[in-house]
């Protein structure tokens, strides 16, 4: 069974994902993303927008600040509500939320007699200052979250395009959460990225787009190669719904360490972030005298990205592979010399690892025996390796060898890049 200190090896050991400032002791809740977690995040987020906003004719983009107007989060909540309850362990002093019974439990098994003070609220947004005095009066925030910004921007939206009801506003942005216990490594983050729909409805028909996002988004997930199995929908009960929503939904993943966790959230928020914004602001925020309901599916990449790396973590043969779909793995293809001392191999190489680079991104490794290079890409989850020898001075040709079973083929090298589109495509 995979573990997640399994995933966290591989992660660091073949740059997806290493501990932000771990030069001086590292930061809890914060991670930076390597060179093939980078490639991962964008190759998830190109999906997301393309299933979102490309590929629709209904959904258009919005990339709004990370800091704005501080009576924004007075309107939304945020700054009198968005907390958590927060409790301290009387033994160690150690401060947790008092609304995770699994992480209570595995607290007081470390001690023999665990005793908790009474939980008070904590705000969990980022305080920060604008301008060169630190005073209330140029206090604001980092968003709690990105959809604010959408909501602040529909009057914009609806003059400057010509959308018309229903209609929605996508964003990908990062949002910011000062968690009283982060953990679980990419799964609870204070610094993460959002993908988010604002999808704006008409409210008889909110029930309906309901159901309707909620089956796109669950047949997303899937097409990004997560087992059907791994997957489940649950319904929020009426106990943690949020105060403003009036059905929510979430698209869990089953965690090998901790079970069914939320992967996705898909709710009906109503009308109530653009009603308070219009009371607040003075300024209407309608359609045709209508103020729409709102259905949001959101997903962290962060989280999503855990998930995938669970999901395609294989040990096998004494080999460590990462079957990713070959559409969202950092590199497409590795090339590689059979030998890093002849310069003709080398040459031929290099011009066929120049020719791919135009289409895909590909890695070049000359380094050691071409077993060990094997091993390494697999552990990367590079779906083809193109090996370039003494044949392929003769006749051009290349082996190809797939990555989830191993067998090798050769081809043209001039076939090459036909033969990984295909394969994309058709994978």
């Amino acid at each position: 069974m995979t573990h997640i200190e399994d995933i966290v090896a591989l992660a660091k050991r073949r740059g997806f994902v290493y501990p932000t400032g771990e030069l001086y002791g590292g930061i809890g809740g914060f991670y930076d993303f390597g060179p093939l977690g980078t490639e991962l995040s964008r190759n998830l987020k190109d999906s997301w927008w393309r299933a979102m906003v490309g590929n629709r004719d209904d959904v258009v983009g919005l990339d709004s600040s990370i800091i704005t107007h501080p009576n924004v989060w007075e309107a939304s909540g945020h700054v009198s509500s968005f907390t958590d309850p927060l409790v301290e362990c009387k033994v160690c002093h150690e401060r947790m939320r008092a609304d995770q019974p699994d992480e209570i439990a595995a607290h007081e098994k470390k001690h023999d007699k665990p005793s908790w003070t009474d939980a008070r609220q904590f705000n969990l947004l980022f305080t920060t200052f604008v301008g060169p005095v630190e005073d209330s009066k140029n206090q604001t925030y980092l968003r709690g979250e990105t959809c604010q910004g959408i909501f602040v921007n529909f009057n914009n939206v609806i003059s400057s395009t010509r959308v018309k009801i229903p209609f929605g506003i996508a964003q990908i942005g990062k949002a910011f959460r000062n968690e009283v216990t982060p953990g679980k490594f990419l799964f609870r983050m204070r610094e993460f990225e959002q993908m988010e729909l604002e999808y704006f409805v008409s409210p008889d028909h909110a029930p309906a787009m309901l159901e309707y996002w909620k089956s796109q988004r669950l047949n997303w997930v899937m097409s990004l190669g997560i087992k059907k199995e791994n997957l489940r929908l649950r319904r929020h009960g009426e106990d943690e719904r949020a105060h403003y929503a009036a059905d929510s939904w979430d698209i869990e993943y089953n965690f090998p360490d901790w079970g069914f966790k939320e992967l996705e959230g898909i709710a009906n928020r109503t009308d109530y972030d653009l009603t308070t914004h219009a009371k607040h602001s003075g300024k209407k925020l309608d359609y045709d005298g209508v103020v729409p309901y709102v259905i949001e599916p959101s997903i962290g990449v962060s989280r999503l990205m855990l998930a995938i790396l669970f999901d395609a973590y294989s040990v096998e043969d004494k080999r460590t592979v990462l079957k990713l779909k070959p559409s969202l793995a950092p590199y497409k293809a590795a090339v590689f010399p059979l030998l890093a001392n002849k310069p003709d191999i080398i040459q031929k190489a290099k011009s066929i690892y120049q020719m791919l680079k135009k289409d895909f991104m590909v890695s070049w490794d000359d380094r050691g025996n071409i077993g060990k290079r094997y091993l390494s890409q697999d552990e990367a989850g590079t779906p083809f390796c193109i090996t370039v020898d003494f044949t392929s001075l003769e006749d051009g040709t290349v082996t190809i060898r797939d990555r989830d079973t191993t067998g090798q083929i050769r081809i043209a090298s001039d076939k090459i890049t036909a033969y990984i589109q295909n394969s994309l495509k058709s994978i």
